[in-house]
């Protein structure tokens, strides 16, 4: 059978992303709501609010140990960030624990917070626990950010030259660390997401082949 150029070249795209990869649908229904980890959410009255066009990848900036509790992580975060810097909520929209599970923190159509110059108004905050100027990021969240991030960038038709760290926007920072930011300086987290989203569209606009009966 001759394969057409187009066929192809889905196949091959499909063929980039590993077959147990989740759809994006998926991706976005696997995230844990703040109503399943503790948290109360944020007054809307109070809210700055948004539209989406950056992605931002921030890191927690403290050690986190292995067999830490991602949800008391994240009810003391809510706590912090409205008891001692009297902002709005957690500053950071999702973020990935050590296994590379993703949690909703506030609630994407608020601005986020931050401790430095910029203004974060417009940009879809991630955070990945750890302090990446001490630690390597693990697999599991490497692979978490490209999935979080193709999403964001599908759902709000973010650009891959949008997608940046909270270091590429202050000067005060070196967040999100350097063994986390050279992932996003040598375009790592562009091109996976670029895969990611060519694979989608690949699978959308692909029909699906059944196999033949045996005789």
């Amino acid at each position: 059978m001759t394969i057409r150029p187009a066929l192809a070249l889905s196949l091959l795209l499909f063929a980039a992303v590993p077959a147990w990869a989740q759809s994006l649908a998926e991706v976005e229904r696997s995230i844990v709501p703040v109503s399943a980890w503790g948290g109360t959410p944020a007054d809307p009255a109070q809210a700055h609010r948004q539209t989406i066009t950056h992605i931002t990848l921030h890191h927690q900036g403290e050690p986190y140990k292995p067999g830490t509790d991602p949800q008391q992580y994240l009810r003391n975060l809510q706590k912090w960030s409205r008891g001692t810097k009297h902002w709005l909520d957690i500053p950071y929209h999702y973020i990935i624990d050590l296994d590379g599970k993703i949690f909703e923190g506030r609630k994407i159509d608020y601005a986020g917070d931050t401790n430095t110059e910029y203004d974060p108004t417009g940009h879809a905050l991630i955070e990945v626990v750890g302090n990446f100027e001490e630690v390597e990021p693990n697999q599991q969240q490497l692979d978490a950010v490209v999935r979080l991030m193709a999403l964001l960038a599908k759902k709000y038709d973010v650009g891959l030259d949008h997608i940046a760290s909270h270091r590429d926007f202050s000067k005060q920072t070196v967040c999100p660390g350097a063994n986390l930011y050279r992932y996003v300086q040598d375009g790592y987290f562009r091109h996976k997401v670029a895969l990611r989203l060519a694979q989608e569209q690949s699978a959308a606009a692909t029909p699906t082949i059944k196999a033949a009966s045996a005789p």
